[in-house]
């Protein structure tokens, strides 16, 4: 398992400004994860959660976080394929699109 990578600079920028907001930012995503699943599902569902919502950064940042968390690029692109349904293709398309920007990122092949 690898460190949670650090946010970026504009969210740090933005903590900084408003710490009462961060503070209880952290306190609604401990009181989510009170329960019985492990983190990888945890993470699975926050994934899924940000690409229902269609929330390019909550994608970029939930495949960072599940990246340091060990989960396989397949995983990765089921939970994609699993909203194809409700998002329909173009949507979807662009959810596996926000994906793979995080993972080219840290190929390195940006």
């Amino acid at each position: 398992m690898q460190p949670i990578p650090q946010p970026p600079d504009i969210h740090t920028q933005f903590i900084a400004r408003y710490p009462e907001l961060s503070q209880a930012w952290q306190m609604i995503g401990k009181a989510g994860e009170n329960g019985p699943m492990d983190a990888k599902t945890v993470r699975l569902v926050k994934l899924g959660i940000a690409i229902g919502a269609m929330r390019e950064g909550a994608v970029h940042s939930s495949v960072r976080k599940a990246m340091a968390l060990g989960i396989s690029e397949g995983e990765l692109d089921q939970v994609v394929a699993l909203a194809a349904g409700t998002l329909g293709l173009p949507s979807t398309v662009a959810v596996y699109s926000w994906v793979r920007d995080v993972l080219v990122k840290a190929a390195g092949l940006d």
